[in-house]
């Protein structure tokens, strides 16, 4: 399948370049939508990838979170992809707000019925080939990942699991602990089936305990008013989990903050000033 790239959308921004792109994706066999902020800069722009939450798509942390603005000084290209695949048809995958489409959460589903949900590697193989084979402005060996809830969970396990390839993380509110919340035990059952050692593989607290020989300190902000804090999100399971393997984690409970973006765009600098310092390096 050709990658068929084409430019759909493109606003100036903080002297650089929001633009959305769509193109054939061989991984997930359908068209997808991506979004990348472009810095002024004369010299090839580092990477972050940012991760979005249940029921997003590319575009909702380009319109709401500001973090251009931060992007811009910094230098940094921030690259936003989508959270499943789309248009599949597949019967059930628009059923629910948690499980389908808006809802791949970055694994490999290995169920026949959901064999195209396989955002784990269209983020970590598919999207970094596609991006240094088109993009010569972007130095996409200089690499950091974020993201929300979904996200957060998302860009976690992805740089735990890859930590050749990324240089720093950090996550807002993220499901840190799915095994033990409603949200991943509903989704890894219908993507990776009843082997919950397959499911351990796409949980940051399982996760930590293999691969913890980290360069960066994980930075999370989680606001105290979040509805989803106490039953899905679990951060204190991670906390426990980088205290026993002395893993670097700087946990901030942020008072009177919820779930959205409101929270996000409260901290995003502070993240893009993290993911810089360890860029620079």
């Amino acid at each position: 399948m050709e990658s068929g790239l084409s430019e759909i959308g493109s606003t100036k921004m903080f002297d650089g370049y929001n633009k959305r792109y769509r193109h054939n994706s061989e991984t997930l066999g359908c068209s997808m939508t991506f979004s990348i902020y472009f810095p002024p800069s004369s010299h090839r722009s580092p990477v972050l990838y940012w991760l979005s939450g249940l029921t997003c798509t590319d575009e909702n942390f380009i319109i709401k979170s500001g973090a251009q603005r931060a992007a811009s000084s910094h230098g940094i290209a921030l690259v936003v992809p989508d959270t499943s695949p789309r248009g599949l048809n597949i019967e059930g995958e628009a059923d629910s707000y948690d499980f389908g489409v808006g809802a791949g959460f970055y694994l490999n589903a290995t169920q026949e019925k959901w064999k195209n949900w396989r955002m784990y590697d269209y983020v970590v193989k598919e999207l970094p080939k596609l991006l240094s084979e088109n993009f010569s402005q972007l130095d996409t060996t200089r690499a950091s990942i974020s993201g929300h809830s979904m996200g957060g969970h998302g860009a976690l396990t992805i740089y735990l699991k890859n930590l050749d390839k990324y240089k720093s993380v950090s996550a807002f509110a993220p499901i840190a602990n799915p095994i033990n919340c409603p949200w991943g035990q509903k989704a890894f059952t219908n993507y990776l089936g009843d082997n919950k050692a397959a499911w351990e593989e796409y949980d940051a607290t399982c996760l930590i305990s293999k691969f913890n020989n980290l360069s960066a300190t994980i930075l999370i902000d989680q606001g105290e008013n979040d509805q989803f804090y106490p039953d899905q999100l679990l951060p204190n399971k991670f906390e426990e989990a980088c205290k026993k393997v002395n893993a670097p984690l700087l946990v901030r409970l942020q008072p009177g903050y919820d779930h959205s973006y409101y929270f996000i765009a409260t901290f995003i600098e502070d993240h893009i000033s993290h993911h810089a310092q360890a860029l620079a390096l």
